[in-house]
């Protein structure tokens, strides 16, 4: 990573999830795979670019009445 390229966080990304599967438990929705590692850094190492589908997660929908 270079000091140009911005960390992306994906626990705070709408597209991360977490997997089922102990071999790859991280995923993304947005690219549609499953990683060991973060999916931006499988996407920055992959392509050389940060990842451009992080999207800030919603923030809990309020219950009062």
């Amino acid at each position: 990573m270079t000091a140009t390229t911005p960390r992306i966080d994906c626990m705070k990304c709408r597209h991360y999830y977490v997997t089922w599967d102990p071999s790859f438990p991280r995923g993304c929705r947005a690219f549609g795979f499953k990683t060991r590692a973060l999916p931006s850094q499988t996407v920055l190492s992959s392509s050389g670019k940060a990842c451009m589908n992080f999207e800030p997660k919603l923030p809990p929908a309020s219950t009062k009445s």
